[in-house]
């Protein structure tokens, strides 16, 4: 989530990546039928039952409200988050995730501390490690009594977050420019399983997990900068005492990302009705209307293939960094100008952003599906593809399960992406687009399992066969 900080390694053939997203469609390229759009049903290999429309966000979902102020020399951001959350299942307590004192963007000098909680129900509250640098990785609200399900609280936390200088992280601040992204106490509940403790790691990947939430966004700024984030925005403030105060709200954001700085922008509105909104700084290399175009047709492109696009809004600001790209809802942090990494991360709107997941349990359900998603009308090589899944490890491991990055990078991207492209291949083309756009319909807005992934491709063996030997999915949890 994918949200994340990232790095260089290699995908199906030594392809660059960086962060938890990349493109191996770079690679060259096998014969493949081209993608079309598929409506599901039981002769098409999906499943008669598969929903017309998505399902709907649970109505009960989090409330978060964010206020963020950015200090003058772009280095502290400090802000007050309110939460009003109802459980689907008892709890005593509010887990909430400290991204950046994971041990990579903390590395670069970004970090964020909890200075103060309110709350009726609150009984106390304290740091936990959870694999993380300086305070902790977790920040726990104890509450005087337990929550039955569909019982609510409201709390608030006051923080401060400060920014590290340069690099590519998911927050940081360079010539005149701030980003965070994840930048605040992340509610950690997965519906249906609990609070997501799962720690962070040494290596370069995602681990958050966080469900969807109506979530408003103000951020007060210097008055002559611009501010790009999550959700649909307002025009801002007018100028007072300086600065200028920029709002946005998205009613299903798992998590939010803000850029900031003197961006040149363009807008234009794709023939599904997503209003693209991009920006560039004085010296990059693609002008905002160019960048606006690949995106555009990057949506439309996948559009066709998933169906319509989650979000009613895309931001995609172009930061002073090289390398790759992160992805937020409704918001895209790219670092370099490359089309390719681009689609990936437009992938995501629907492969993390729509259909969430456990991304240190299953982070193949996203970086794997968005590798794909990329590569098919790329088209990869034979040769390639037989590479990347002769690769060794399990596509389907958890983050603490690979030893490194380069080998997390190789499995989840290079051989998942791989596994996919040859589980359509075995399947058909025909009936595997429409058993994943099927998935996609049914798993919207939740977090998904590789049980739901098996369950979408139960009438296709030859496509669970290829899951199983990947490692993607395992034998005992296929159907039938």
């Amino acid at each position: 989530m994918s949200p994340g900080t990232r790095a260089r390694g290699a995908a199906l053939a030594a392809v660059l990546l960086l962060s938890g997203c990349t493109s191996f469609s770079e690679t060259a390229a096998v014969e493949e039928t081209p993608a079309t759009p598929a409506t599901p049903s039981a002769d098409a290999g999906g499943d008669a039952s598969c929903p017309a429309e998505r399902a709907e966000p649970d109505p009960d979902r989090p409330v978060v409200d964010l206020e963020f102020r950015l200090s003058d020399d772009l280095r502290t951001v400090t802000g007050t988050e309110t939460v009003v959350f109802t459980p689907d299942g008892r709890t005593d307590e509010l887990v909430f995730r400290l991204v950046p004192n994971s041990p990579s963007a903390a590395g670069l000098g970004n970090r964020i501390t909890v200075d103060d909680v309110r709350g009726d129900d609150v009984a106390q509250a304290g740091y936990e490690d959870a694999g993380a640098e300086g305070r902790g990785g977790l920040y726990v609200l104890q509450l005087d009594d337990a929550l039955a399900a569909g019982d609510s609280t409201e709390v608030a936390l006051d923080f401060t977050l400060s920014l590290g200088e340069g690099g590519f992280e998911r927050l940081g601040s360079a010539d005149g420019v701030a980003w965070w992204a994840s930048g605040f106490p992340l509610l950690a509940w997965e519906p249906g399983v609990g609070w997501a403790r799962d720690p962070f790691i040494e290596g370069l990947g995602e681990t958050a997990t966080s469900p969807v939430a109506d979530t408003t966004v103000t951020v007060d700024v210097p008055e002559d900068l611009t501010v790009l984030m999550t959700g649909a925005q307002e025009a801002p403030s007018q100028p007072a005492d300086g600065r200028r105060t920029w709002t946005s709200r998205e009613p299903v954001a798992r998590d939010v990302s803000v850029a900031v700085g003197p961006f040149r922008t363009a807008t234009l509105t794709t023939a599904g009705g997503v209003e693209i909104t991009t920006g560039v700084l004085a010296d990059a290399d693609v002008g905002p209307g160019e960048l606006a175009d690949w995106t555009d047709e990057a949506v439309t492109a996948l559009a066709d293939r998933f169906g319509a696009f989650p979000y009613g809004t895309l931001t995609v600001p172009l930061l002073p960094a090289e390398g790759g790209g992160i992805e937020y809802p409704s918001s895209i942090l790219m670092a370099g100008a490359d089309r390719s990494v681009l689609e990936h991360e437009v992938a995501h709107m629907w492969f993390y952003g729509m259909v969430g997941g456990s991304q240190f349990r299953d982070p193949w359900l996203d970086e794997a599906f968005a590798t794909y998603a990329e590569s098919v009308d790329g088209q990869v090589s034979r040769e390639a593809l037989d590479r990347a899944l002769a690769a060794p490890g399990d596509v389907g491991a958890a983050m603490d399960e690979f030893p490194g990055t380069d080998e997390y990078f190789d499995a989840v991207y290079g051989k998942g992406g791989a596994a996919l492209l040859a589980a359509r291949e075995a399947a058909g083309a025909g009936p595997f687009d429409a058993a994943l756009r099927c998935y996609v319909q049914r798993n919207a807005w939740g977090i998904a399992t590789p049980d739901d992934v098996a369950a979408a491709l139960a009438d296709l063996p030859a496509a669970l066969d290829v899951l199983v030997s990947a490692g993607a999915l395992d034998e005992e949890d296929v159907p039938g």
